[in-house]
């Protein structure tokens, strides 16, 4: 199971995990209820499209922009439509 922790508590968990570049992507079905914020930046990625970010909120703390999904990934990228991979102090195991 790998599972992203960030402030002290998991934030998602899964066995069905695709990794890119480097990062984990987790479904997003596998997040936390309530812990992702809609962010209003975005990213372009020349073979993965444009990406979205979300903020993190745990026990009233909030991490801007520390998750990203690409909503419509280009079709290099497809395996990672409707995931979502952290950074910016997210724990990854």
């Amino acid at each position: 199971m790998t599972t992203a922790t960030w402030n002290g508590a998991v934030i998602a968990e899964s066995d069905d995990i695709v990794t890119v570049e480097g990062n984990a992507y987790f479904p997003l079905e596998s997040v936390r209820e309530g812990v992702l914020r809609p962010s209003d930046t975005s990213t372009v990625c020349p073979w993965k499209g444009t990406a979205s970010y979300f903020g993190l909120e745990v026990d009233g703390e909030v991490k801007a922009d520390a998750a990203w999904t690409y909503p419509e990934p280009k079709d290099a990228a497809k395996e990672i439509t409707g995931r979502v991979a952290f950074w910016k102090g997210v724990e990854v195991r």
